[in-house]
């Protein structure tokens, strides 16, 4: 949770009409507690948001192997799944196929939808509405190992254990970033940065052997840049050999994982999201493993929805999996944020290249940016959580 917004954004001036509301907004990367994070893009904003899709309560969708299940997913679409069940029911995240829509629909495909820590720890009842969950900032390097050589893993375990023992996804975040990671780091040698960097890999891997997806490199330049940089290959022959190297040790210690490469702004604004097909075409040529990209979508609201789809659309002609990584709706009109959570997450749900969808944050008072909350301390829901869990039959 960002408690200082103005120490990570850029504002911009351009105004968005959603609906009848103007917003005015700064483009940014992750929430964090410490570290700060890159200017936005320089986009233009759409007077409108456009629905590209059509669907909402009201559609069935069943699965056609052993324990068949039902539950409601669109209105008017009725998608049947291959094998394992769907999981808009909140069933095992490891087998399970989900709806799509459109005229006869699509191939079945497996995704998740998830949310992050709060405050910390896992809010009581999470896994009631999510099944997959990210640490906010527990996991990522600057919290678990403040000194070198020492490192708390008490809050990670907790997060762990809560996904083992309720059967949900768990997500890393994040092993190599520009931000929020030891001080201590950048003092050493370029042989002991190595050195640092792979056995920080070695040691989560060792721990959380069941991990699922990791982001491996978060927000690349020009948004951040590791202070360590050389030290784990520099710019080299690819001219991203440090990201070359980060997905090759992550691999080599977590080889059942999926690995993102994960950034902001890549589906809203032209100039970051052609810098980021350049990064990541580079270092897939370069032989990184990269298993999926990652979108952290925190501008989509601002952004036509048929323009975002164009933008995922392009990320997904390189040929990987893509993930929504960080979602949010920064609009206090509870109206305005059910319309948008309703247009953008229904075409996101139904992308044939998204396999899977974190929202950044959904208790009120406790999300990184303002009115992005959609569950309220009482656990009301917003209208966008109320529409959103009856989408996907979850939490009633």
């Amino acid at each position: 949770m960002n408690k200082n917004l103005s120490s990570r954004w850029l504002c911009g001036t351009t105004g968005i009409a959603l609906g009848m509301a103007t917003l005015f907004g700064c483009s940014g990367g992750d929430g964090t507690d410490d570290g700060v994070g890159g200017a936005g893009g320089a986009g233009s904003g759409s007077t409108t948001v456009s629905t590209t899709v059509s669907s909402g309560p009201g559609a069935t969708t069943t699965s056609s192997s052993a324990g068949v299940t039902s539950s409601t997913t669109g209105a008017g679409v009725t998608t049947s799944t291959g094998t394992g069940g769907s999981n808009v029911g909140g069933g095992d995240p490891a087998s399970t196929s989900s709806a799509t829509t459109g005229a006869g629909g699509s191939e079945p495909e497996e995704k998740f939808v998830g949310n992050i820590t709060t405050s910390g720890a896992v809010r009581d009842g999470f896994a009631r509405y999510w099944n997959q969950i990210t640490p906010e900032n527990e996991g990522k390097w600057g919290s678990v190992e403040r000194s070198r050589g020492s490192r708390d893993w008490s809050k990670l375990d907790a997060i762990y254990k809560y996904a083992k023992d309720n059967n949900i996804i768990f997500k890393h975040h994040v092993f190599v970033w520009g931000s929020q990671q030891p001080d201590w780091v950048g003092r050493l040698s370029g042989t002991e940065q190595q050195s640092a960097v792979r056995d920080w890999m070695k040691s989560f891997c060792e721990r959380y052997p069941d991990t699922k997806y990791i982001d491996v490199v978060n927000e690349p330049p020009p948004h951040t840049t590791p202070s360590y940089k050389n030290g784990i290959g520099g710019d080299g022959a690819s001219g991203w050999d440090w990201i070359v190297n980060s997905f090759k040790w992550a691999r080599e210690f977590c080889p059942g994982a999926v690995l993102i490469l994960n950034d902001y702004n890549n589906i809203e604004y032209e100039n970051d999201h052609n810098n980021f097909m350049r990064i990541a075409k580079a270092v897939i040529d370069a032989g990184a493993p990269v298993d999926a990209l990652g979108a952290q979508a925190h501008d989509a609201y601002k952004i036509n929805t048929s323009t975002v789809k164009s933008y995922i659309d392009k990320m997904a002609a390189l040929g990987k999996p893509l993930y929504i990584t960080e979602y949010d709706i920064g609009i206090a009109d509870d109206n305005q944020q059910k319309r948008v959570m309703e247009e953008q997450f229904t075409m996101y749900w139904n992308h044939p290249s998204i396999k899977g969808i974190t929202l950044w944050g959904y208790i009120v008072g406790t999300t990184w940016r303002d009115n992005t909350g959609i569950q309220r301390q009482d656990n009301t829901m917003r209208p966008a959580m109320q529409w959103l869990m009856e989408f996907l039959g979850r939490g009633g």
